[in-house]
């Protein structure tokens, strides 16, 4: 009879929104990218995926993926890679150490929630890639360091493998036609800038209409300025961000992070036929950043879009009243603002009326976080010691 004993480990992970951005493959079954990219992570805090990852040769055939209280199809071939690879190192173990339990040939039951919008732009699939192979992992005992999972996790979702570090985080595009140098390392840890804030407007929760599997297949396929980003515009900004990044010097960060923003939604735009992300309510984020910017006479807010609608705006703990006092007068009613933040802060910018309009009826809530760390290992289990799943606590 087989055993009953259910093996369990979790971990929560966190979003990354990536400053110079990813977007395009050059092969679609490895997920190798087009180009170089970097990130911030966020803070766990605020956004997070909780992932336990259990197994036991008493669950039924086939492993199985429970998403926020819904079941997941793993039969495809993304989370099948990831399974398979670190099936294979638990195998590996398990072979030079005749006395480790077979975890490798049990079925895995995997128990995921996200605490923010799945598929509507905010790095889902980043977060909960970066969780799923972590929590796989840390069950299966695993001496692999962070870039080496970021290997596995960029087959499941390529901006997942920069979610498997915390700070500031470079996924480096690599040249071997295997995908065995196209890695996540970190470029500076969080407390190297310990200031930087975001604000994400949520400017739609809902499920995106073009995938970003499907919009850059799209893009490389028969975009003609997206040869120019990749072998010009990226490479440079690359450069100027991790500079900025070290030197601590927002100009330069802001800068980059807005013209790779508008870059990539450009070569969505120029894409045939063409794919619009972003909507009336994030340029009107844009303009309400760029007013902002104006009144401070510096760059003090930086907006980004990933393929999503919502705008990230980062900025300096110094320059809390600058962007969030002046965004707070125009989206008080909204649900998110940290009271402990926005209390007595001052505005004095006057929005363009249409801007303040979009955004007042645009903007469905407001989520405050900053720079946070990668992925912990925690006792909070979504898998009950019977192997049965159960809800967060949190």
């Amino acid at each position: 009879m087989a055993s009953e004993k259910v093996y369990r480990a979790s971990t929560t992970a966190p979003v990354n929104i990536a400053v110079v951005k990813y977007w395009g493959k050059r092969d679609t079954k490895l997920n190798l990218p087009t180009n170089s990219s970097l990130s911030v992570t966020l803070s766990q805090a605020d956004l997070r995926t909780l992932t336990t990852a259990s197994c036991s040769a008493s669950y039924p055939e086939g492993d199985s993926l429970l998403l926020n209280g819904e079941p997941s199809d793993v039969s495809s071939a993304r989370p099948q890679a990831c399974f398979r690879e670190l099936r294979a190192r638990r195998a590996a173990l398990e072979a030079a150490d005749p006395s480790l339990p077979k975890l490798s040939t049990m079925p895995l039951r995997i128990v995921s929630e996200n605490n923010f919008p799945t598929a509507a732009g905010l790095a889902s699939s980043a977060a909960g890639f970066a969780a799923f192979v972590r929590a796989i992992a840390n069950l299966y005992e695993l001496p692999a360091s962070p870039s080496e999972l970021s290997l596995i996790a960029r087959q499941g979702s390529g901006s997942a493998c920069r979610s498997l570090f915390g700070g500031y985080v470079a996924w480096r595009m690599g040249e071997a036609a295997d995908g065995s140098d196209s890695m996540a390392d970190q470029v500076a840890e969080a407390s190297h800038w310990p200031e930087m804030r975001a604000l994400i407007l949520v400017a739609s929760a809902a499920k995106k209409g073009v995938s970003s599997t499907s919009g850059m297949q799209q893009t490389v396929a028969t975009s003609g300025l997206f040869k120019e980003r990749i072998t010009s515009v990226v490479p440079k900004n690359m450069e100027i961000m991790e500079k900025a990044i070290a030197e601590r010097d927002f100009a330069a960060f802001a800068e980059v992070t807005m013209r790779d923003s508008n870059s990539f939604h450009a070569t969505c735009a120029d894409t045939y036929p063409p794919i619009f992300y972003m909507n009336d309510v994030s340029r009107a984020a844009i303009r309400a950043v760029e007013a902002i910017n104006a009144a401070a006479g510096r760059s003090v807010a930086a907006y980004t879009f990933d393929a999503g609608p919502n705008a990230v705006i980062y900025y300096l703990e110094q320059d809390t009243e600058a962007v969030v006092g002046n965004l707070y007068s125009v989206l008080s009613d909204v649900d998110g603002w940290k009271a402990s933040v926005v209390e007595g802060l001052k505005a004095n910018v006057s929005f363009d009326e249409s801007v303040a309009g979009l955004l007042k009826n645009g903007v469905s809530r407001v989520i405050m976080t900053s720079v946070g760390e990668g992925p912990v290992a925690t006792q909070e289990y979504l898998v009950a010691e019977d192997g049965t799943p159960v809800k967060s606590s949190s």
